[in-house]
């Protein structure tokens, strides 16, 4: 497949994204367009986008390269899948109600009231740190199979893909914020999912499978088995660990991370914002299954023409991009920088409403949307893009592993106080928390989970995987409780 074709194609994408932020923008670039979209947008674009944003690059290549991986994972990531799905009714149910009756444009501003503004501050830095982590490991996947599959091919250094790919991503989202991605969302999800099921066609194709025996292959490979409830101990494919484990992920990483509920709150009412999380939740799992069946079939044609990778997450963009032909290289390559677009530029807004609203006070001015404070987030914009680019640059002189494990890895440590301090100002009353105590704790939950990974094994015979999550939360809500003491009548007033 021609490095030129290939990135003429993502060329011509970007010129339609940035069409599309001239559009949406035209008429208001203030701040209430940028973080929550005037509180106008339609649930029906919300709910489809929020799929992209969600999945990113890392469903569409790691989840699928696991299927054959020497873990023996199959379709095990499909529990993981489940106890997404419980988390989104849960977000829906529980948080959502409350993020609307405070009329909340940062959800961190909740923590103040609850317990105080160190552990609002706290909370707040917890997510800019989690999600410039997190998405910078997000967009570095697709970097690396651009710098791989075009850009080697133009002498173009890695530092320099990174930097073109970031500079594009600001020039779309810089003026419209919110209410430009609600619409490039749509858009790059919707080549996302034509990407999924245009490579289960082309992959059956050159299998001479039809549908019904593609089916039939999948399931009879060694690939499918989707429920383990072996070795409680020291797997960790265990149902009960990847359900928890995406449960409490699920509510720590979508449920308290300003990035995609930033989305629900842009919408009119709570009602709407429900609507979108449940059909949001449906079409969740099916596509991921839709992943799961395209990691199969994958290995399946490795296998039959003697394919070989040396990492899991090289399989789909190699077969993609060198033996299935030029439609789908293309139809690949659109998808996967759709997936992994659509995560960063929802993320980059999200980092700035964030920094701008609990660190720059916007929400307590009476004028948000002046000339100053408007240049104020053009700047912190620029500055949060110029860290993705520098973790990314980092992460890719150290990574030595596949990208999936090292997200929900960090997700564990970096969102489980998160769920401790919201579980603390949900399900607590009559007590208030030493305030200033509260970055302390949130630090050492952490390293006391990172030494329980690492040790755990030997100590107890048990093997952690996503659920340190529930135990990072728990730590730091036994945390709180201990250092905290009973309200007076007039703090309880």
């Amino acid at each position: 497949m021609s490095p030129g074709i290939l990135l003429s194609f993502i060329i011509g994408y970007f010129l339609v994204l940035l069409f599309i932020s001239w559009i949406t923008s035209r008429k208001s670039t203030d701040n209430d367009t940028f973080f929550i979209a005037n509180r106008n947008s339609k649930w029906y674009l919300v709910a489809f986008g929020m799929i992209g944003t969600a999945l990113s690059g890392v469903t569409f290549i790691s989840v699928p390269g696991k299927v054959g991986a020497p873990s023996g994972d199959q379709f095990g990531y499909f529990q993981f899948v489940l106890g997404n799905a419980a988390g989104f009714i849960i977000i829906a149910l529980v948080l959502l109600p409350l993020y609307y009756r405070m009329q909340l444009t940062s959800i961190y501003s909740y923590i103040e009231s609850a317990l105080g503004k160190w552990s609002y501050k706290t909370a707040a830095a917890i997510f800019l740190v989690s999600r410039i982590i997190g998405s910078s490991f997000r967009l570095y996947l697709v970097v690396i199979v651009l710098q791989k599959f075009i850009f080697d091919s133009y002498h173009v250094p890695f530092a320099i893909t990174v930097l073109i790919c970031l500079v594009l991503i600001w020039a779309y989202t810089y003026r419209g914020g919110l209410k430009t991605i609600i619409i490039t969302d749509s858009l790059q999800t919707l080549f996302l999912v034509s990407s999924v099921f245009l490579s289960l066609f082309f992959i059956c194709r050159s299998l001479n499978f039809n549908l019904f025996e593609a089916a039939d292959a999948i399931k009879n490979s060694s690939y499918s088995k989707i429920f383990f409830f072996n070795d409680f101990l020291s797997s960790h494919l265990h149902i009960t660990k990847q359900f928890l484990g995406g449960l409490f992920i699920t509510v720590g990483m979508v449920g308290l991370d300003q990035d995609l509920m930033q989305k629900n709150l842009s919408l009119k009412n709570i009602k709407e914002a429900q609507k979108n999380m449940f059909s949001f939740t449906l079409v969740f799992v099916i596509i991921n299954i839709f992943f799961l069946s395209v990691g199969a079939l994958l290995y399946i044609y490795a296998a039959h023409y003697g394919i070989h990778v040396e990492k899991t997450d090289y399989l789909y963009p190699t077969i993609a991009l060198k033996y299935l032909g030029t439609i789908p290289a293309v139809v690949f390559m659109l998808g996967l920088t759709a997936a992994t677009f659509a995560t960063t530029d929802s993320a980059l807004t999200a980092l700035t409403t964030s920094f701008c609203v609990d660190f720059l006070n916007f929400g307590k001015h009476k004028d948000i949307n002046s000339k100053k404070m408007v240049r104020t987030r053009h700047f912190v914009h620029i500055a949060f893009s110029g860290m993705l680019f520098l973790t990314i640059i980092i992460f890719n002189a150290i990574n030595d592993k596949a990208v999936v494990t090292a997200i929900f890895s960090v997700a564990s440590y970096t969102y489980g106080p998160l769920l401790g301090l919201y579980s603390f100002g949900l399900f607590v009353s009559g007590r208030q928390v030493k305030d200033k105590l509260v970055p302390f704790i949130c630090i050492i939950s952490p390293a006391v989970c990172y030494y329980l990974s690492t040790h755990s094994a030997k100590l107890f015979g048990y093997t952690f995987d996503n659920e340190l999550i529930l135990v990072n939360g728990f730590i730091t809500f036994a945390g709180l409780l201990l250092t905290s003491s009973a309200k007076t009548k007039a703090a309880a007033r």
